[in-house]
């Protein structure tokens, strides 16, 4: 089993996080500032220069006001087993004058309500149009009044990134009061694929693909905030940023969901339709040469099928259990995301060709993908 960093699910608990935050401090004792000798003091407003174009204040002060805390109310449990309400903090960005909100389906899923907070201080009720837990996306509509407008950011282009280019992230980190908080980094990297937490004891999350990897710090509250480039266009959003105990620490690690990937998500949920995605129906690990050796296969790559699910487009395809996948259309098999990854590129219905291996034989198989049924 291979070592990995433990990733922390950026939502928070808003109780929880303020109870840690707050014990620095008792409640019952009030804060007594030392004796200093009164004076007369004037405190005075200083006006700032105009932010230069393509600072990192620039792009604050142009989107900032678009950036959103979402407040959910969710059932759960207290440590005694009896039902209790729960109550979560993420951020999300507006991103219509309408009044669609784009964020994490981890910050939304399963609320009973929502509450969302704007920084100049107005609050609307929030309504779930949709989420997709595959891709980790939702969208949120409030209803401004028809006297009133909305702040809007603006959707970019990720595929315009480079690695180096510089980055900011916006949210309510710790669901601070006072409004979002402000961190600024760079591009790490491109098209990692991470493994998300699973709110499931026992299951895995979905693995997302293709992320924007910065080292602007993400924290819990930060899931659903814009992630921005310096013309203050929406390239990401903040997803997940690193953590684990003590012995896998990490600084500067955070991931987004690139807005290439998240924009057409967000237009089919926003129309409340259902996200399809690609499924054929397998369970699988990879294949090591301890396993290659067992199975009797002289190849050194690939994926091991564990289990074809019944009626699936896999068992109807021939797959099954020990065979090894080692493309997929033509794509080398090299690591544990590369089949997620080359059939996310997919569409239900959509035709694939999977090179096996099967002992010492070497088979095509043609498979029509299904539709991934709903969680």
């Amino acid at each position: 089993m291979r070592n990995r960093l433990g990733w922390l699910m950026v939502g928070v608990l808003v109780s929880a996080t303020l109870w840690m935050l707050l014990a620095v401090q008792p409640l019952s004792q009030p804060v007594v500032a030392p004796a200093t000798p009164a004076r007369a003091a004037s405190v005075q407003q200083v006006e700032l220069p105009p932010a230069a174009p393509g600072s990192v204040r620039a792009v604050v002060e142009a989107v900032r006001p678009a950036v959103v805390q979402i407040t959910s109310q969710q059932a759960a449990r207290d440590q005694l087993g009896r039902p209790t309400t729960g109550t979560g903090v993420g951020s999300g960005v507006i991103y219509d004058a309408g009044g669609l909100i784009l964020t994490n389906n981890h910050v939304v899923d399963s609320a009973q309500n929502l509450v969302v907070s704007l920084p100049d201080g107005r609050t609307y009720p929030g309504t779930l149009l949709g989420g997709d837990a595959q891709m980790d996306l939702a969208v949120v509509k409030i209803e401004p009044r028809s006297d009133e407008s909305l702040p809007v950011a603006v959707l970019g282009d990720s595929e315009a990134l480079g690695v180096g280019d510089g980055l900011v992230a916006i949210g309510n980190a710790l669901a601070l009061p006072g409004g979002p908080t402000v961190t600024a980094g760079v591009v790490s990297a491109l098209g990692r694929a991470v493994q998300e937490p699973s709110d499931t004891p026992g299951q895995q999350g979905p693995y997302l693909y293709d992320l924007i990897q910065t080292d602007a710090a993400i924290n819990p509250g930060n899931s659903g905030g814009p992630l921005l480039n310096m013309a203050g266009e929406v390239v990401g959003i903040n997803t997940l940023g690193g953590g684990g105990d003590a012995s896998t620490m990490t600084e500067g690690i955070g991931f987004a969901i690139a807005i290439d990937a998240a924009r057409p998500i967000a237009e089919q949920l926003a129309a409340g339709k259902q996200v399809a995605h690609p499924f054929l129906g397998i369970g699988y690990g990879m294949l090591t040469p301890a396993l290659a050796s067992q199975l009797g296969v002289t190849v050194k790559q690939g994926v091991i099928v564990g289990q074809v699910a019944t009626g699936s487009p896999a068992a109807q395809a021939g797959l099954q259990a020990r065979d090894v996948i080692v493309a997929v259309d033509g794509q080398s098999i090299v690591d544990e995301t590369t089949l997620g990854r080359a059939l996310n590129q997919h569409r239900p219905g959509d035709r694939v060709q999977l090179a096996v291996a099967r002992g010492s034989q070497q088979l095509m198989l043609d498979v029509t993908l299904g539709q991934r049924p709903a969680a």
